[in-house]
């Protein structure tokens, strides 16, 4: 069956008709074409700057290729993709099987090469992850082994303002040391409220948290401003699995109890909503039988921890049969003439290097291993 061939310079052609009838923003056209802003603006300048024959493909390919697809073919496929903006080159080509079953046409990725060589393929954005934790968590037998903190869902007041409720809870006691009402869900916010805990109660040996902000970041280690300073405080910032929440099982529940007191419904103003957590937290602690704990309280199972929070923060020692570095502002270390690059949250500390064999180093922060720094490429490897 016949049908119109449509190229990409008509595409192109209809596409910045479309921006200068001013019915279209770039955004709306980046979606409605599937091609990325930075594209669209690539295709505007050469239209301003030499009109529509800017709109060319500026092609430095061989006149004639033994294997080239057919340009019927092509034709067809960019028509296909016309119809289906949305469509990548998979799908649209398992279409035209379908709809032309005796045609050969190309691989799918010979197809995604000719969508890109047209400029009709849209660049995916990478979404940067907290590197995974990779180390056995602590066993819980006793209190202040391991705390866990996270900040409940944050909802809104009375008065149309957040509240972000850090929690921070004994995983072997189920005891709620800290239940506090706070506005952003940042370090300058989360720090104070950690140094309130742990001038109550004590240093734990690790605090298990998220991947999110302020506990992690995704940078080497997944070290934060916030796990640095617990480092140096000697605890061990433990990190759940990204999508498990069940690795954190007692503190989630906890959370749901904390909802259904306190924030169904929310109170008018914060004030309010703390003293609403404050009663929760005596109340759960004090009274609330725990059936994990034989229907005792928590209160009744925790005590504080012999560990206390020291005046001044301790420095940061390694044995002598390590080598020392010192973090830059700009968060790199200097290594045999060269810039190694670890992490922004590290500025100002000192890291140890362990040989491993001939190029490669294991880099630690105090008891913390950050990566490998292989000497090969001059850069660090993550775990």
């Amino acid at each position: 069956m016949p049908y119109k061939e449509l190229t990409a310079l008509d595409i192109r052609k209809e596409m910045i008709n479309e921006y200068l009838s001013n019915d279209f923003t770039i955004t709306e056209l980046s979606d409605r074409y599937g091609l990325a802003r930075k594209t669209i603006y690539k295709w505007l300048d050469r239209y301003h700057s030499q009109g529509e024959a800017g709109l060319a493909e500026r092609s430095h390919a061989p006149f004639n290729h033994p294997n080239a697809t057919d340009e019927e073919i092509v034709q067809t496929i960019l028509e296909m993709k016309k119809k289906k903006m949305k469509w990548g080159p998979k799908k649209i080509l398992a279409r035209l099987k379908s709809d032309q079953p005796e045609t050969h046409w190309p691989a799918d990725s010979t197809g995604s090469e000719i969508l890109k060589r047209y400029g009709l393929v849209g660049t995916k954005k990478h979404r940067r992850h907290t590197p995974p934790y990779t180390a056995p968590f602590l066993e819980c037998t006793a209190p202040n082994i391991t705390w866990s903190a996270d900040y409940k869902g944050q909802f809104s007041m009375g008065n149309g303002r957040l509240c972000y409720p850090l929690t921070i809870s004994d995983n072997y006691s189920r005891y709620l040391l800290d239940c506090h009402g706070l506005a952003h869900p940042m370090h300058d916010q989360t720090k104070p409220r950690f140094e309130w805990a742990f001038r109550n109660y004590g240093l734990p040996q690790a605090i298990r948290t998220d991947n999110g902000s302020p506990f992690a970041s995704t940078g080497l280690g997944g070290l934060s401003r916030l796990s640095v300073w617990l480092i140096r405080l000697g605890i061990k910032p433990e990190r759940i699995l990204l999508g498990c929440p069940e690795q954190n099982g007692r503190h989630e529940r906890m959370h749901k109890t904390l909802k259904e007191a306190v924030a169904s419904p929310p109170k008018q103003n914060m004030v309010a909503q703390q003293k609403a957590f404050n009663y929760f937290k005596t109340e759960y602690n004090n009274e609330r039988p725990h059936e994990a704990l034989c229907q005792k309280p928590p209160a009744s199972v925790y005590h504080p921890s012999i560990r206390p929070f020291p005046r001044k923060l301790p420095v940061v020692e390694y044995g002598s049969d390590v080598t020392v570095r010192y973090v830059h502002s700009n968060g790199e270390i200097k290594w045999k003439g060269e810039r190694i690059y670890l992490s922004a949250a590290l500025i100002g500390q000192y890291v140890g290097l362990n040989q491993l064999d001939n190029h490669l180093w294991e880099v630690y922060f105090s008891f913390y291993p950050l990566g490998f720094l292989d000497e090969v490429v001059m850069k660090m490897r993550r775990y």
